[in-house]
């Protein structure tokens, strides 16, 4: 018998703390030319810092994952959340790009709140509802539109110093909420070894969902860090006008994932994905080769967002379906991959920018990678035990 009291606390309370933490893993990124200027970066130096809490905050989903089920979400969500405030407030003391960097990888934990979030709220819903509450959870990935908006208007106003610090008060408060006002429920698994958690490594659909989010949330996590870069690069907007028009990029894509959520419960996940990878490999073609027209890169970003928040949404419908109790180790596991999907892709931009001078390699590479996922999903999931048919209420 499921316990339901408490759900919807555990729900909004986590979907916040989650965009709070996520602002946090996005806090470069909007202000990043501005650092730039101040340490005198090159582009690659500027995408590194970018990066650099993309890859922390993906690894380390899979052990956040695997205690959250072991110990509970609550505790774990609080104590992450409290872990986080000190590389806050050693960045805002930071004097140099090494000391900044340094704080960055740290400021990277906060990327794992994702793993811990799903996880802990998947345990309080029955499976009929895993893809329209997953979907709902996962829109903490407003944190990046909420950096986007906030970070480029407190660094005008009070400093770098203070982009930090502010947020590290912020995250402070978070905690407190969260805890008072969740709670610990749903059974955790208790005593569950490394080896029985990582046993989901042994089952291929672990690994297609995780090649499938590489590209879904990578591209996300890559365009929320990098569009304003791009922005700024190809057409010589400003800080704050970048930042305002990826939060939409953003909002679109986060907004429309609980939606890719329910159409998966509706109708199955795998036909949803073919048609996201089918539009994500044409939209990189278009961007890669009519990325100077502003008009033609701002429609395609916009179709992008849309098909990334859709197959984000249908990824983690089935994530729940692979391992019943292992829920934290399977979302640890394709979390991390997916982050990882965030990391590599704006060091490869920024590398190709200084070399090649554009960046159209990296949106041709984006359309390979899709249309691999296509002919992936197309030829492999069928065999596999995920049941990606749908699935009615009771």
């Amino acid at each position: 018998m499921r316990n339901t009291n408490g759900q919807t606390s555990v729900l909004v309370l986590s979907t916040v703390s989650m965009i709070v933490s996520f602002t946090i893993w996005s806090v470069f990124a909007p202000i990043a030319t501005e650092i730039q200027k101040i340490y005198q970066l090159t582009i690659t130096q500027k995408s590194i810092l970018i990066a650099t809490p993309v890859l922390l905050g993906s690894l380390m989903r899979i052990p956040m994952g695997i205690l959250t089920d072991r110990y509970g979400g609550r505790r774990i969500f609080v104590l992450t959340m409290l872990l986080l405030i000190f590389p806050m407030v050693g960045a805002g003391f930071a004097d140099s790009f090494a000391m900044l960097l340094f704080w960055a990888f740290f400021i990277g934990m906060a990327g794992t709140t994702f793993a811990i979030s799903i996880t802990y709220v998947s345990k309080w819903y029955p499976p009929q509802k895993q893809g329209l509450i997953l979907g709902i959870a996962g829109m903490g990935n407003l944190g990046s539109a909420v950096a986007n908006f906030l970070i480029p208007s407190i660094f005008n106003s009070y400093g770098l110093s203070w982009v930090f610090w502010n947020l590290a008060i912020a995250m402070a408060c978070m905690s407190i909420l969260f805890w008072v006002g969740t709670k610990d429920g749903q059974g955790t698994n208790e005593h569950k070894t490394l080896k029985a958690s990582l046993s989901v490594l042994k089952f291929k659909e672990t690994w297609y969902l995780s090649v499938y989010y590489f590209l879904t949330f990578g591209t996300f996590v890559t365009f929320s860090i990098y569009l304003p870069t791009f922005l700024n690069d190809l057409f010589r907007i400003t800080a704050l006008e970048a930042g305002i028009r990826t939060a939409i990029f953003v909002v679109l894509a986060t907004l429309i994932r609980p939606v890719g959520g329910y159409l998966s419960d509706r109708f199955g996940a795998k036909g949803l994905l073919n048609l996201v990878f089918s539009g994500v490999t044409i939209c990189g073609l278009f961007i890669a080769f009519t990325m100077e027209n502003f008009l033609f890169f701002s429609v395609n970003c916009l179709i992008v967002s849309f098909l990334l928040g859709i197959g984000n949404g249908a990824v983690f419908k089935m994530v729940p379906e692979i391992s019943k109790g292992n829920t934290g180790a399977v979302t640890g596991i394709v979390g991390a991959i997916g982050g990882v999907g965030g990391f590599f892709p704006p060091i490869v931009l920024g590398l190709t920018k200084d070399l090649a001078g554009d960046y159209m390699i990296g949106f041709l590479l984006l359309s390979i990678l899709s249309l691999f996922c296509l002919i992936l999903n197309h030829k492999g999931v069928n065999k596999t035990r995920l049941k990606v048919s749908p699935q009615k209420s009771a």
